[in-house]
Protein backbone atom coordinates (compact mmCIF):
# COMPACT_ATOMS: atom_id res chain seq x y z
CA UNK A 1 0.00 0.00 0.00
CA UNK A 2 2.63 2.31 0.87
CA UNK A 3 4.34 1.70 -2.83
CA UNK A 4 0.95 2.96 -4.48
CA UNK A 5 0.83 5.90 -1.85
CA UNK A 6 4.29 6.93 -3.12
CA UNK A 7 3.76 6.41 -6.78
CA UNK A 8 0.36 8.70 -6.76
CA UNK A 9 2.64 11.02 -4.83
CA UNK A 10 5.49 10.98 -7.28
CA UNK A 11 2.57 11.48 -9.81
CA UNK A 12 1.01 14.86 -8.68
CA UNK A 13 4.10 16.31 -7.75
CA UNK A 14 5.20 16.55 -10.77
CA UNK A 15 2.51 19.12 -11.63
CA UNK A 16 3.95 21.97 -8.86
CA UNK A 17 4.78 24.86 -10.65
CA UNK A 18 3.23 23.71 -13.88
CA UNK A 19 0.21 25.93 -15.89
CA UNK A 20 -3.20 24.27 -15.07
CA UNK A 21 -3.50 23.71 -18.75
CA UNK A 22 -0.69 21.35 -18.42
CA UNK A 23 -3.30 19.96 -15.76
CA UNK A 24 -5.55 19.88 -17.97
CA UNK A 25 -4.07 18.21 -20.66
CA UNK A 26 -3.43 14.91 -18.23
CA UNK A 27 -6.49 15.13 -16.15
CA UNK A 28 -9.46 17.03 -18.69
CA UNK A 29 -11.33 19.16 -17.47
CA UNK A 30 -12.03 19.28 -13.57
CA UNK A 31 -15.33 18.32 -12.19
CA UNK A 32 -15.73 20.71 -9.96
CA UNK A 33 -14.00 24.37 -9.47
CA UNK A 34 -13.97 25.64 -5.99
CA UNK A 35 -12.41 28.90 -4.60
CA UNK A 36 -10.25 29.73 -1.54
CA UNK A 37 -10.06 32.57 0.82
CA UNK A 38 -6.92 33.27 -0.92
CA UNK A 39 -7.30 34.41 -4.57
CA UNK A 40 -6.70 30.73 -5.41
CA UNK A 41 -8.65 28.25 -6.97
CA UNK A 42 -9.01 24.31 -6.01
CA UNK A 43 -9.59 22.40 -9.07
CA UNK A 44 -11.28 18.62 -8.09
CA UNK A 45 -11.15 15.43 -10.21
CA UNK A 46 -13.38 12.78 -9.07
CA UNK A 47 -13.22 9.20 -9.77
CA UNK A 48 -15.01 6.03 -8.45
CA UNK A 49 -12.96 2.49 -8.66
CA UNK A 50 -14.83 -0.48 -6.85
CA UNK A 51 -17.31 1.75 -4.82
CA UNK A 52 -14.36 3.64 -3.66
CA UNK A 53 -14.34 7.70 -4.22
CA UNK A 54 -11.27 8.66 -5.07
CA UNK A 55 -10.26 12.74 -5.24
CA UNK A 56 -7.32 14.60 -6.50
CA UNK A 57 -6.99 18.44 -5.76
CA UNK A 58 -4.92 20.72 -7.02
CA UNK A 59 -4.65 24.45 -5.83
CA UNK A 60 -4.22 26.70 -8.67
CA UNK A 61 -3.08 30.40 -8.33
CA UNK A 62 -3.77 33.82 -9.84
CA UNK A 63 -1.24 32.87 -12.43
CA UNK A 64 -3.23 29.83 -13.33
CA UNK A 65 -0.17 27.83 -11.55
CA UNK A 66 -0.43 24.71 -9.22
CA UNK A 67 0.67 25.46 -5.99
CA UNK A 68 -0.80 22.41 -4.40
CA UNK A 69 -2.71 19.60 -4.39
CA UNK A 70 -3.85 16.69 -2.36
CA UNK A 71 -5.07 12.75 -2.97
CA UNK A 72 -7.63 10.51 -1.41
CA UNK A 73 -8.23 7.44 -1.67
CA UNK A 74 -6.65 6.53 -5.06
CA UNK A 75 -4.56 4.24 -5.65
Amino acid sequence: MDETISEEEKKLSKFLNKTSEELKIEFGEPDLIETTDKENKNFVYLKSKLKIKCERRFEINPKNIVVGYSSKNCF
